[in-house]
């Protein structure tokens, strides 16, 4: 992806390097993170609640006391998301402004290292990249991008991580449109179809996120699209299940299986049209 020398977004919040004592575990955290409904990436969402909770129940109250200095490579990588997020502002003002749907507002992308706190209460990086509807912030602790390889098998590629970035925001837009909150709440009416309600919303940001490529595509190199796939297909449900399982248990999915999150994706940058992104008609019938 072409990024070198080009605008960075003032929405990027760096707390990387900051040395953090341990984080408050409020009551009822285990309410406030699925009723506040953390939108996480992987596909590992209902394995990696439990210790994440696990461990905010057992820590005890600290605030930042030091921060170090990042090295040239961390500030290279925070230039390159900064751009990243740009790129997505860019273009979903201009997609709301197509489309007559309102104002775009755009979210703040925070970065993170080991644990943050959140609108949506406080996290560790065990969860992965996700969107806390609650302060419609984007969470990242990077290091996940060497496990999207190590760990998951991926290509990885900084469109990789562009790809990843783009599908949280994807989120965000799905909490602008009211979508999100549509789901949750048929969701708490319709326990049995949860898991079905899941898999529409994630794929949807899947598919957003294609939409967002399309329209970045004069920045895009030889490669980006298969970067993209290759993350797709490495965190589909299946894939995960199969890989840390053994067996696959598609009753179980909650973000769609390695075929669906590549399907939606193409379909949302070959069509650049968000009217084209009705994954609820297909996955609830």
């Amino acid at each position: 992806m072409k990024w070198q020398g080009r605008r960075q977004s003032g929405n990027l919040d760096d707390r990387r390097g900051m040395s953090k004592g341990k984080l408050a575990a409020g009551g009822g955290i285990i309410v406030t993170l699925i009723v506040l409904g953390l939108q996480f990436f992987g596909g590992e969402t209902g394995q990696q609640l439990a210790p994440i909770v696990e461990q905010l129940g057992n820590s005890q109250s600290g605030q930042q006391t030091e921060q170090r200095e990042l090295t040239a490579q961390e500030k290279e990588m925070g230039s390159f998301m900064g751009t990243v997020l740009a790129d997505t502002e860019d273009v979903w003002n201009q997609i709301f402004s197509e489309n007559n749907i309102g104002d775009y507002v755009e979210p703040q992308m925070v970065l993170f290292t080991d644990a943050v706190s959140t609108g949506c209460g406080n996290a560790s990086s065990a969860s992965g990249p996700f969107y806390c509807p609650a302060d419609q912030k984007l969470y990242m602790d990077l290091a996940f991008f060497d496990e999207l390889k190590t760990r998951f098998g991926a290509k990885g590629g900084d469109f990789a991580i562009a790809y990843v970035t783009a599908h949280e925001i994807g989120h965000h837009v799905q909490t602008l449109l009211g979508t999100s909150q549509k789901v949750t709440q048929l969701q708490r009416q319709n326990r049995s179809e949860a898991n079905k309600l899941s898999v529409a919303l994630e794929l949807q940001a899947d598919f957003y996120a294609g939409v967002w490529a399309h329209y970045n595509q004069e920045y895009l190199e030889e490669g980006d699209i298969e970067e993209a796939l290759s993350a797709a297909n490495a965190v589909g449900d299946d894939a995960i299940q199969k890989r840390s399982r053994g067996d696959v248990q598609p009753d179980s999915f909650t973000h769609g299986t390695s075929q669906q999150r590549m399907k939606w994706f193409m379909k949302g940058y070959k069509t650049g049209d968000i009217k084209q992104g009705d994954t609820f008609s297909e996955i609830m019938n």
